[in-house]
């Protein structure tokens, strides 16, 4: 009888721990605050620094995205990919200035941005989080995977695409939204 209960209770210990295992990567799946599967390019009237968004200035010329998707965490892990983003092939002026269908910058940013509050707590306040540079195709694809510090609260993110040179936010390219 008691070889019996401890083989008995060997059974129940291993069953358990290997159910337990495989229960832990979906309870340590971290909750999103944002996640997207379309962003939109910059339209005609966003182009320069007369419509910035979120002080933002959007790219010189227009640009298209053929696909994009990412996701935002609570902790502020940021992955976003994007495929096919150029400069607008349709454009006049884009096909004037000879970069209709192109991508000119072999680097791309990711930046979030939210509003959120001063240290005080009584004003309103955008704050842009930008990640470092990653490398860009000719093809207009690339991979952004970052970790960023996301401001308490983060309010209402966007997550806008720029360009990879220089140091700030850059230019936007895309943002989330349709």
């Amino acid at each position: 009888m008691k070889k019996f209960s401890l083989v008995f209770l060997s059974a129940i210990l291993f069953v358990s721990a290997f159910f337990a295992g495989s229960a832990s990567p979906a309870a340590a799946k971290e909750a999103k605050i944002l996640e997207f599967d379309t962003m939109v390019g910059v339209p005609r009237p966003y182009t320069g620094s007369a419509n910035a968004i979120r002080n933002i200035n959007g790219g010189g010329l227009p640009w298209v995205v053929a696909s994009a998707h990412g996701e935002l965490t609570v902790s502020g892990k940021l992955e976003v990919e994007v495929q096919g983003l150029l400069i607008d092939p349709n454009d006049p002026a884009a096909i004037a200035a000879g970069r209709a269908g192109t991508n000119p910058s072999p680097t791309f940013k990711a930046v979030v941005s939210c509003l959120s509050k001063d240290e005080a707590g009584t004003t309103a306040t955008v704050v842009n989080i930008v990640t470092a540079s990653f490398p860009a195709d000719a093809a207009g694809n690339s991979k952004i995977e970052a970790q960023v510090n996301l401001p308490s609260p983060c309010i209402a993110p966007i997550i806008f695409v720029t360009s990879g040179a220089g140091t700030g936010t850059g230019s936007w390219f895309v943002a989330t939204g349709n």
